[in-house]
């Protein structure tokens, strides 16, 4: 197989979808490696260790998605790349459809076969190709916020850790999953008073002993998260549906009553954000404010971090990119059930029941697609 590695041109995202130890793995599996010129760059990889691997280094984009059969990306196709899709192209990324109806017009009208990194998911439960870039976004949330809560950045003047005699910043954390975990972690660090929000008790549970009671545990309601929004200095979103729209758990009146300079991280953004007030940013221009209170919400945080992000996802990415390689779509399908989970468009139809239902369309299980 000819596997594709085009250069990302979403606004700073300067991670790469494949490394140099990768393309060597691929090559001795009998596979073609195809990179665009420059692609690994911003995460401190040079054409000349791709090519070293044995990869073949191509000038243009389009010739790399041309000639490929699989394409290996990070985020989810431009609109500059729409002109690339063709039938029975497989694209192997993070595509976050629910929120995004025209990308999944295109793949869907195009017959492209989209295997999005987000919904593979493994016999228990867990989302492996989620996890790493979760964990990177969730450690980022809070370094972050602690930057924007300073008085020249836009925020209140907020040190989160205090000094003696000065109380800590208030962060609230809604979601006791890896992102909420990794924030917590970050926060605790610093001296932050902590709590989380979740709606799992069994998951606030753990959380306690996790942490041995260094964070307060709080039963998911409106009006918990209403009422500790009031005293929060950092909020961050961190809750997650797969493959479907992030529940919309902060009502713009919530946000009306929080401090003025308050901060919120919305890591939930990639799914349509769990904020009522949240829009996706970029690393150009990456906050806003609502009713005085700053919003960071860019959908590629990790990409800030390009080096570590990179080689954490790629770790995780691939074995399963390998396999898609070995045995075609359908054969890595019947082989490994994860990666069913993660067709989301396959030969014209949508195949995810949480991208189908987030959109209001129809939407059919890859088996029974003809």
């Amino acid at each position: 197989m000819i596997i594709g590695v085009p250069k990302e041109i979403k606004d700073h995202e300067t991670r790469v979808g494949l490394v140099p130890s990768g393309v060597t793995g691929l090559r001795e599996a009998g596979h073609e490696v195809l990179v665009e010129t420059h692609a690994g760059e911003g995460s401190s990889l040079m054409d000349q260790e791709y090519a070293e691997a044995g990869a073949s280094i191509l000038e243009s984009a389009a010739e790399v998605w041309q000639r490929a059969d699989l394409i290996v990306k990070v985020k989810e196709p431009q609109k500059a790349e729409y002109g690339f899709f063709r039938p029975d192209l497989i694209l192997f990324t993070y595509l976050h459809l629910a929120p995004l109806p025209e990308l999944t017009d295109k793949l869907v009208a195009t017959k492209v076969n989209g295997v999005a990194y987000e919904t593979i998911r493994e016999h228990d439960g867990s989302l492996p190709l989620l996890t790493p870039m979760s964990e990177v976004a969730g450690r980022m949330s809070v370094q972050v916020g602690a930057q924007y809560l300073e008085r020249p950045s836009g925020g209140r003047g907020i040190l989160l850790g205090g000094v003696p005699g000065v109380a800590p910043g208030n962060v609230v954390i809604l979601g006791g999953g890896i992102v909420g975990t990794n924030a917590a972690k970050i926060a605790i660090g610093m001296g932050a008073h902590v709590a989380i929000i979740d709606r799992s008790l069994n998951r606030l549970r753990e959380l306690d002993d996790i942490f041995s009671g260094q964070v307060v545990t709080l039963a998911s309601n409106a009006w918990t998260i209403s009422e500790n929004l009031k005293t929060a200095d950092l909020v961050v979103g961190a809750v997650l549906i797969p493959g479907a729209s992030a529940p919309r758990l902060v009502r713009r009146e919530m946000i009306s009553r929080m401090k003025r300079g308050a901060v919120v991280v919305d890591v939930a953004i990639d799914q349509g954000g769990c904020f009522e007030t949240s829009h996706a940013t970029t690393h150009t221009e990456p906050i806003y404010f609502v009713d005085g209170v700053l919003h960071y919400c860019v959908s590629n945080m990790p990409a800030a971090v390009p080096h570590t992000s990179t080689l954490a996802l790629t770790n995780a990415t691939f074995p399963y990119l390998l396999e898609l390689a070995n045995h075609g779509l359908e054969g890595a399908c019947q082989r490994h059930a994860a990666l069913r989970e993660g067709v989301n468009t396959y030969k014209g139809y949508v195949t995810y029941k949480g991208v189908g239902e987030s959109q209001g369309r129809e939407w059919r299980a890859m088996a029974s697609v003809d």
